[in-house]
């Protein structure tokens, strides 16, 4: 009976945690990032700033949440950081990712070069967008819907949700539609995928977290 009443509560908890999560986001990317933008004329500035508050919204909330229903989640909080990787079985996809980044750059640009407005502002979205959008998505809501039987629903309902907060970011930048029209939503949805089974075959966040850093860095550098 005890256990029933607990998932219950996760439940709820997820249920809240969801609209408020998105309700935050899209209030910020629509309404405060302009401010923040008009208001510091600096790049590294604004980046340092919306690190803050994401980390602030998104990575303690959902560790805290990770930790107190650690008996309802399919990984631990102290676990999905201990867990044992073979590091060597992901360089297929490291290498996976070089290419297909490389390929597009070169599609795009005709030659493959770093993009000028590759800088410090980029490195630090690069590192913390990895770790707070995979503590999230795979850390907390992946962690703490999955279940073994159906996997793969829960995997592609992460999926949907994971580029579902990409939307607001897609409206200011003026890129809602041709993202959807130019089928970039797909590389998003596949992204999470790749993500979402990676942590799950392995236990360890660090995985997916790699991953995401990884592909990030060289989008980056080399797409802009």
């Amino acid at each position: 009976m005890e256990h029933k009443t607990n998932k219950l509560t996760l439940k709820k908890a997820l249920l809240i945690y969801i609209v408020l999560f998105y309700a935050a986001w899209a209030v910020y990317e629509l309404l405060c990032r302009k401010l923040l933008d008009s208001a510091i004329n600096n790049d590294l500035i604004v980046e340092m700033c919306e690190t803050v508050i994401k980390n602030l919204v998104w990575t303690l909330p959902a560790v805290l949440l990770i930790h107190k229903y650690s008996s309802d989640v399919l990984v631990r909080l102290k676990e999905m950081f201990t867990a044992k990787v073979n590091w060597l079985k992901y360089l297929p996809v490291f290498a996976f990712f070089t290419v297909y980044i490389l390929v597009n750059a070169y599609s795009q640009y005709g030659e493959i070069k770093i993009q000028r407005n590759f800088g410090i502002a980029s490195i630090i979205m690069v590192f913390f967008v990895g770790l707070e959008e995979e503590m999230v998505f795979r850390g907390w809501l992946l962690n703490a819907t999955v279940n073994e039987d159906k996997k793969w629903q829960y995997i592609i309902l992460n999926a949907l949700m994971f580029l579902m907060i990409h939307f607001p970011i897609w409206i200011r930048n003026g890129i809602f539609v041709s993202s959807f029209t130019h089928f970039g939503f797909i590389i998003i949805l596949l992204l999470s995928v790749i993500f979402s089974t990676e942590f799950l075959r392995s236990k360890n966040i660090l995985v997916p977290i790699a991953l995401h850093m990884y592909w990030d860095l060289l989008a980056s550098m080399f797409v802009g």
